[in-house]
């Protein structure tokens, strides 16, 4: 049989990257018009996780996700307008506490999979963080983990915490109770290079300190820092928010393949019976934090919920709900589970005899 000619799987790819953006566009909308919360994430995500899990040929492009990335990156800086960075300020240890919270929720749930499923130490511990996907999967690897369970895990919670919250408080009427303006409500064509040049810069830089997820990072710092100084550069251009939501649900969506329905059905049963008691404690946490610090409680929560720096800011941006507060905590727990967590599973090697 003849070689494939040059460039053949490039093209091949490019069509099942056009064909599932083209699928995410009609879920979302789709998803738009049953009135679903966040429809251009929620529609692409459902309909290319079931796509893919029913082994169709779905796709994404990297590009475009980090794109996508960047977008919301900028879109939440603008948010961090001076009064709103002296609110943060002073929340500073309410946000501890939401530090506090996670490594705990983390290690409770550690112990139920390691209970349930034994062995797999490392996979379990890491598993069980309540941080990002790859970076969580890599630190287990380095552990002599099992990635594939530790990805699948992770994968899941993102899925339902970004299904069910979104939806938990639609269903309540929770919507624009805890809203915040940006720095600037008018596009201006030079505010708006000068934004994408800042992203930019800031996105190589903490790409070359190999710092995680500069992609969201770098953006919003680039764009906060501006904005906390009471600069008013320019808003984003309508549409924005739709193409980010929909290139990030799709880059969720994908994970979910036919390998992953088939395997360890046991293990994904228990994380997602975990996760969902996760929803739950957290929803009494967050009452406890907003009846502290005066915030509103659908805003505790999405700060607190162990959802993803993305996905939770999205839910809050597009609801209305406290978007800044939400991000800053999102954020800092993002930083302080993925710096802490190595030494945190080597202490815990420590407590039970073993080498880490």
């Amino acid at each position: 049989m003849p070689p494939a000619p040059e460039g053949a799987d490039s093209t091949a790819r490019a069509r099942r990257i056009a064909a599932t953006l083209a699928l995410a566009v009609l879920a979302a909308l789709g998803a738009q018009a049953v009135g679903l919360p966040l429809p251009w994430m929620l529609g692409p995500l459902l309909a290319t996780a079931a796509f893919g899990v029913a082994g169709r040929p779905v796709a994404a492009s990297q590009r475009l996700r980090n794109l996508g990335l960047a977008l919301l990156g900028v879109a939440l800086g603008l948010y961090f307008t001076p009064p709103v960075v002296a609110l943060i300020g002073r929340l500073a240890p309410a946000i501890a506490a939401g530090v506090v919270w996670a490594l705990a929720l983390g290690y409770l749930f550690y112990r139920v999979l390691l209970a349930r499923h034994g062995g797999e130490r490392a996979t379990c511990f890491y598993a069980a963080a309540i941080g990002g996907a790859s970076e969580m999967a890599l630190l287990a690897e380095r552990a002599g983990g099992r990635v594939d369970q530790v990805a699948a895990a992770h994968s899941l919670r993102v899925l339902l915490v970004v299904t069910i919250v979104p939806v938990a408080l639609k269903l309540l009427g929770v919507h624009g109770l805890d809203a915040a303006s940006t720095a600037s409500a008018t596009v201006r064509p030079l505010g708006l290079l000068m934004l994408a040049a800042g992203a930019a810069v800031a996105v190589w830089i903490l790409w070359r300190l190999k710092a995680p997820n500069p992609w969201v990072l770098g953006p919003l710092l680039a764009t906060a820092l501006p904005a906390a100084l009471g600069a008013e550069l320019s808003a984003l251009p309508p549409g924005t928010s739709g193409f980010a939501q929909l290139v990030i649900g799709v880059a969720l969506g994908i994970r979910f393949t036919p390998e992953f329905a088939h395997a360890a059905p046991r293990w994904l049963a228990s994380v997602a019976a975990g996760t969902l008691a996760m929803l739950v404690v957290s929803g009494g946490f967050a009452a406890l934090l907003a009846r502290a610090t005066g915030l509103h409680p659908a805003t505790a929560l999405l700060a607190t919920t162990p959802g993803g720096i993305a996905e939770m800011a999205i839910t809050a941006k597009v609801l209305q709900l406290g978007v800044p507060v939400v991000t800053a905590f999102q954020v800092v727990r993002y930083v302080a589970v993925l710096t802490l967590m190595p030494v945190l599973y080597r202490a815990e090697c420590r407590r039970v005899g073993l080498r880490p």
